[in-house]
């Protein structure tokens, strides 16, 4: 089977040798009277679409940005059945997905931006020619399910985006034993250096002689070597790693943006004295927490900052171009001067999440949000939400998780207490799925239930600026007023108690000096019309920002344009409007984290 494709192993912290890409050219049709319920139902194939692109996308070779409820999808592929369990993976399928394998129906799921699977082997032909055909559903006009950017008007306007249906993120297939490892989950405990294990088995569980080998290593050098017997299909065990003491060896291995240390982790099942299954992982030393008003990195005082990503590339919309595409835009935000990314109302492709864990740049994972408030909303908010959590617990890489944005699918929280409840629910259900990480039950102002105040204000005017947030101003007063939009930054009830104090968004100049194509008008919060002007702004804004004591973090609005919105520090094809390098100067002017020390 391949080992490697241009998107990449989709699945970077658990990861098997025996492994076959389905991503390439595709079987292909609409289905707008929803006429066809299963496949013996499509009598014909007029199209064919390039997986993983969605069919809006111009790069799937379709190119169709119609309203499309129905899709379908088809194609061959070879596989022999044998001994072992042969297991079909779905990135993600937006919004909800049947799939069928030889015409037999092989998994449901509903949810645009989480992964699912099916074990085909029961289904598998046995000349080894098999079929596998999906249906995605995604009404272009339902409010009600977390749909993020993605616009429910046929052009895309004001700070929404062409619309993805379908597939839009890798397809493979996984050979594995019929007893194997089926997830990991990794909890850096940097307090006694300590990183906690938690494996869960898959499959036939009848075999009572089941161990499972962990190895750690940093490089050559091996940290640790234990195995473990299974316990009702799983293992539970912090491994304790060996402390070097002094604080120059100790921050050797600990992850942080300028040294993101990863540690390469070997698991391996074992029944009686034979080896059955074996994945490669990795894992980090990092804690990120909140302690009074600053957020902590490592135990030490961490200035945040970051930038905006919305996560859209112009031919392949919200998929990415390929993994190449994904190591870019982290490295390019990093030569930007920022140490880390608010990806918005996006869960991003878990190979960004890859190289951002390798390559150092702290993540806050958004949960795309629904726009009416209705119980069939929150249930899939819930339930997709906690798929999101489980998928990307492990990464070092993400240090925030924020369930809503600026009240988008909660829009009465002031007056309607429903909606109080559901922002609240949401933090405390984080908070219960992972204790090891800070969250922001709404972002941008009504704040009830969170970790740290997050603040959205656009103003352009410096001197309004220093006037709001500078040092003659208390946190009492500046919460007794109304922001941008005429929101008040906390909720009756919940006032500040002590909380980081963040503007995570801001800025929002848009400056465009060649027209995108297919872009007829341009939109951002500030405009400008020269090249001098925007970097001018961009130096006067940050150095306010970053010399503001009150705030202990920010997130400038944006990474790159998207589509209509040109308020992006890079066009959409990631070339710089202004070098690099003063960029980074304007953002990195501030000193930050110095390992050992502050």
């Amino acid at each position: 089977m391949e080992t490697g494709t241009q998107h990449g192993y989709p699945r970077p912290q658990l990861q098997r040798a025996d492994w076959t890409s389905l991503n390439g050219t595709w079987r292909f049709r609409f289905d707008d009277d929803a006429t066809l319920g299963c496949p013996t139902d499509v009598k014909d194939w007029p199209l064919e679409i390039t997986v993983p692109f969605p069919p809006e996308s111009t790069a799937s070779g379709i190119g169709d940005r119609g309203f499309h409820k129905i899709c379908w999808y088809e194609r061959e592929f070879d596989c022999k059945p044998g001994k072992d369990r042969v297991v079909l993976r779905f990135g993600a399928v937006d919004y909800s997905a049947r799939v069928w394998v030889n015409g037999q129906l092989a998994v449901t799921h509903e949810g645009g931006h989480t992964p699912f699977w099916a074990d085909i082997t029961d289904m598998l032909r046995s000349d080894g020619r098999q079929t596998v055909t999906v249906r995605a559903e995604d009404d272009p006009f339902e409010l009600t399910k977390p749909r993020g950017k993605q616009d429910w008007q046929l052009e895309p306007h004001s700070i929404w985006y062409p619309r993805t249906t379908g597939i839009w993120q890798t397809v493979w297939l996984e050979r594995m034993n019929r007893t194997f490892i089926d997830k990991i989950r990794w909890t850096p405990r940097v307090e006694g250096f300590q990183i906690g294990i938690e494996a869960r088995l898959g499959g036939d569980m009848s075999a009572t002689d089941m161990s499972l080998e962990l190895e750690l290593k940093h490089g050559d050098r091996l940290l640790a070597r234990d195995r473990y017997r299974v316990v009702d299909g799983e293992v539970d065990r912090f491994v304790v790693l060996s402390d070097p003491g002094i604080d120059d060896f100790r921050n050797e291995l600990l992850w942080s943006p300028e040294r993101p240390t990863l540690l390469d982790a070997t698991l391996r099942l074992w029944i009686g004295g034979k080896m059955v299954d074996e994945v490669r992982s990795y894992t980090a030393l990092r804690s990120a927490h909140v302690l009074r008003d600053r957020f902590m990195l490592n135990g030490r005082p961490y200035v945040l900052r970051m930038v905006l990503d919305q996560g859209y590339w112009p031919d392949t919309l919200l998929a990415s171009p390929g993994d190449a595409a994904l190591r870019k835009d982290v490295e390019l935000a990093k030569a930007m001067g920022f140490n880390g990314v608010r990806k918005h109302q996006k869960i991003e492709d878990p190979r960004y999440l890859y190289w951002a864990d390798k390559l150092g740049l702290m993540v806050w994972e958004e949960m795309p949000s629904a726009y009416r408030f209705t119980r069939t909303a929150i249930k899939r908010i819930v339930r997709e939400w906690t798929e999101v959590i489980e998928r990307d617990y492990s990464h070092p890489c993400i240090i925030v998780w924020v369930p809503f944005n600026e009240s988008w699918g909660v829009p009465e929280l002031p007056t309607v207490q429903a909606h109080r409840h559901a922002v609240e629910a949401l933090y405390h259900l984080t908070k219960t799925l992972d204790q090891s990480r800070a969250v922001i039950g709404n972002d941008g102002w009504e704040s009830s239930a969170t970790d740290i105040i997050g603040i959205h204000d656009y103003d352009s005017n410096l001197e309004h600026i220093r006037k709001r947030y500078g040092p003659e101003v208390e946190p009492e007063q500046l919460f007794d007023r109304r922001r941008p939009g005429g929101r008040v930054l906390t909720l009756d009830g919940y006032p500040h108690q002590g909380q980081p104090i963040m503007l995570t968004e801001f800025g929002g100049i848009a400056f465009q000096a060649h027209a995108e194509a297919g872009v007829k008008k341009i939109w951002g919060y500030t405009a400008v019309d020269d090249e001098e002007t925007f970097a001018r702004l961009y130096e006067e804004l940050l150095k306010t920002i970053i010399h503001t004591a009150l705030f202990s973090g920010f997130c400038y609005t944006q990474f790159a344009d998207t589509f209509q919105e040109a308020n992006g520090l890079l066009y959409a094809d990631r070339t710089p409007k202004i070098p690099l390098a003063r960029i980074a100067k304007a953002t990195s002017e501030s000193r930050t984290y110095i390992p050992g020390g502050v």
